[in-house]
């Protein structure tokens, strides 16, 4: 049960700070209706992020596990948003990306990114106060 509470919070958190981030942008680049699409991919990362972080806490050595968690979604999110940045600069000159359209390739990025961190930062941080040894080598009487 509580590795179930572990990842609701910390969906509720890293949902909080990507809805932050994400409406810092908005205000900050002067944002309009179609900002409505980085909204709706930071409510998709923190679910597929939850997913992964609840998953991870299950394996033998779940700190660890985090730990590796971390990076392979970094990897593998900067791989697509590098994709994603390359397909908007690789268009013809006349049809070349916008100030709005740069906007919003940032605000799918750095939400994540945030997401994801903060999930990582809950997750292990909640690992690392249940891991506490018993037996010999963890109590000293």
């Amino acid at each position: 049960m509580r590795k179930f509470f572990t990842s609701l919070f910390a969906f509720i958190l890293s949902g909080l700070a990507g809805g932050l981030v994400a409406q810092r942008l908005a205000v900050m680049t002067g944002a309009t209706e179609e900002y409505i699409v980085v909204f709706a991919a930071t409510v998709l990362v923190v679910i597929a992020v939850t997913i992964v972080f609840f998953a991870v806490q299950f394996f033998a050595e779940p700190v660890r596990a985090v730990d590796r968690s971390l990076w392979w979604l970094l990897c593998v999110y900067g791989l697509a948003l590098l994709a994603l940045a390359g397909w908007t600069f690789s268009v013809p000159a006349e049809n070349r990306a916008t100030a709005s359209d740069l906007s919003i390739v940032a605000g799918l990025i750095l939400p994540g990114v945030a997401t994801i961190i903060v999930q990582w930062l809950f997750v292990r941080w909640r690992l690392k106060r249940s891991a506490a040894a018993f037996g010999r080598g963890g109590a000293s009487a």
